[in-house]
């Protein structure tokens, strides 16, 4: 007699309907300004119109190009909500009249947008996630230089600073990515001719940020992330795919370790092409007790735990008296795959007279990869 096939539990069905009831996401990600994101974000909420899909702007920013006003056309635009800081009133989307409104569709340009102070979230893709927990579909647009784990890998290629970033997850939770493509050389004539900025910013945008070289290598950021996206993707959706999880990394920090923040990121995008979890685990020797740090680095330690929720991973505390044998109880029990470290910045002198770190982890954990980051 065949085996009666096991019943779904209740919660499995809650789960679908829940995730019937969020919204879908959808983002239309370019490499820089101008390229044509918000113009093909309204063009699409043009189309929904015509075919009697409820479609609203919740927040558009044409910054005076004239094709892309064009496109608001008669799409119902929600009232902004007016926000006075230091005597300057701002305006931000207002996120409770939209979600009074409830429309099926909703345009939220520049996803990596910081709210005003006294916004009720501080970033606008916080606000977007309320109008998907809210059953609200959201079109948005995003430059993929905003990307949190690519924040070193920019700056490096262009030596521009990024201050306005989102978490890697949230364009994980896209059900659709288009890529906003056009060639280097097409932008910088778009921008020459006008069209981006005024006349008065073209020469030094040219000169700086527009040059040829950092918009390629933008647009490469783009178009690799947009392939692996889909990768991903196609990964999961095919038949007979192997369920479960085969790859965990551990990210192993410390408050005298190097570069932190770009070890992080170094490693969570690591962590994301594997598709594995990841934890970042502070090491806390009898050094680095809470009574024999100092509060600078005490709030250093507790801001890089938030950039590891920032980015996707979990942040964990671990105590040991030694660091080597403490890694490699958290790789036992948390049955870790890789363990990713960043450059010793220790003298010469101290590494002469010591056993490398690595060396004694890598007799510790044989059956282990463990991958030395460049940070600087």
């Amino acid at each position: 007699m065949a085996a009666e096939p096991a019943r779904p539990s209740p919660e499995h069905f809650l789960g679908l309907i829940r995730q019937q009831q969020r919204g879908r996401l959808k983002i239309y990600l370019g490499f820089a300004a101008g390229v044509g994101k918000t113009y093909e974000m309204l063009q699409e909420g043009q189309r929904l119109k015509r075919q009697g899909v409820d479609a609203v702007i919740g927040i558009v920013e044409t910054h005076g190009r004239v094709e892309t006003a064009a496109q608001v056309g008669d799409l119902e635009q929600v009232p902004r909500r007016k926000i006075e800081y230091r005597g300057v009133v701002l305006e931000e989307m207002d996120i409770d009249a939209l979600l009074t409104r409830r429309p099926t569709v909703c345009l939220v340009d520049e996803l990596a947008h910081t709210n005003a102070p006294g916004s009720r979230n501080a970033k606008r893709y916080q606000d977007v996630e309320e109008l998907l927990r809210a059953g609200v579909n959201v079109i948005t647009t995003l430059n993929i230089q905003h990307v949190e784990s690519l924040y070193d890998l920019v700056e490096k290629a262009t030596g521009v600073k990024v201050k306005e970033r989102l978490p890697d997850y949230v364009i994980g939770m896209a059900d659709q990515l288009v890529n906003v493509d056009l060639s280097a050389e097409d932008l910088r004539e778009r921008l020459r001719a006008g069209k981006i900025y005024p006349a008065e910013r073209i020469d030094r945008a040219l000169e700086s940020f527009f040059t040829q070289d950092n918009l390629t290598r933008l647009r490469e950021f783009a178009m690799e992330e947009i392939h692996h996206r889909l990768d991903q993707r196609r990964k999961h959706q095919e038949p007979g795919a192997a369920p479960g999880i085969s790859a965990r990394v551990m990210i192993s920090i410390s408050s005298r370790g190097p570069n932190v923040e770009q070890l992080l990121r170094k490693g969570a995008r690591m962590a994301d092409r594997l598709g594995a979890p990841w934890y970042a685990v502070y090491i806390q020797t009898p050094r680095e007790d809470i009574s024999r740090i100092d509060a600078a680095t005490q709030r250093q330690i507790s801001n890089t735990l938030d950039l590891v929720q920032h980015l996707g991973g979990v942040p964990m505390k671990f105590k040991g008296s030694d660091v080597v044998t403490t890694i490699a109880t958290f790789v036992r029990e948390y049955s870790i795959t890789h363990v990713v470290l960043g450059r010793t910045r220790q003298p010469w002198y101290r590494r002469w007279f010591s056993r490398p770190l690595l060396d004694r982890l890598l007799v510790a954990l044989p059956d282990v990869d463990v991958l030395v980051a460049a940070v600087s």
